[in-house]
């Protein structure tokens, strides 16, 4: 099954709540919520607040990506903020099995993020105690990126490591996905796509773009 992640970095902040109930409407299960810091990544976006404000108004998960470094300083505010799940980036600590470690005793989900320019290889020391695989297909930072192409490789990569230990976690793609970046990303072996602008912005809104990025990648909502 495809899940579609949407992130709300995109959002209409000032109807955040409405168009994060739009998604859930549509029938998506899970909605990101990019944490940066200024110092990992050249953005500020959204903190614990954030997801505290959100946590009362919708049963999704709440996928936080700790874009932060260290993302030592910032798990357990985020756990206690409502997140469901936690994905830190490998290249922002060396001491990564102990944030996965301390993410799965709050009682969280764990993930691990790659930027592109990261190997897929990185991952085979933590990745049997992760849920989740994060592959960048931009740069992280920003939203509204051009989708690298190159990142697929890694993709397959990462979904061939999962495959190889048989395990049950998920492959989630974040960075220029829409209709047309959508379908590859699904063929290279990604489980979750993250989308941002072609979500929020579609001119037809938030339950039109969810079920029309399901459709190309096969699967009609």
């Amino acid at each position: 099954m495809i899940h579609i992640a949407p992130s709300i970095l995109s959002a209409d902040f000032l109807r955040l709540g409405e168009q994060v109930q739009e998604a859930e409407n549509a029938g998506v299960d899970r909605v990101q919520v990019d944490v940066m810091d200024g110092r990992f990544v050249p953005n500020i976006t959204f903190g614990s607040s954030t997801l505290r404000a959100l946590r009362p108004i919708t049963k999704l998960q709440l996928e936080a990506h700790l874009m932060v470094e260290p993302p030592e300083d910032f798990i357990e505010r985020i756990a206690h903020g409502g997140a469901d799940t936690i994905i830190v980036h490998q290249e922002a600590t060396p001491h990564l099995h102990r944030c996965v470690q301390h993410i799965h005793s709050l009682g969280k989900k764990a993930g691990v993020a790659l930027t592109p320019s990261t190997p897929a290889a990185m991952l085979t020391e933590i990745l049997y105690d992760l849920q989740l695989v994060l592959v960048m297909t931009v740069n992280p930072g920003f939203g509204g990126q051009e989708f690298i192409a190159e990142t697929l490789l890694k993709v397959r990569q990462v979904r061939e490591l999962i495959r190889a230990r048989d395990m049950n976690c998920e492959v989630e793609v974040d960075g220029g996905i829409n209709i047309e970046t959508a379908p590859r990303c699904i063929e290279a072996g990604a489980d979750v796509l993250v989308a941002g602008t072609a979500v929020f912005d579609h001119k037809d809104g938030v339950a039109a773009a969810v079920r029309e990025l399901l459709a190309v990648c096969g699967k009609i909502a």
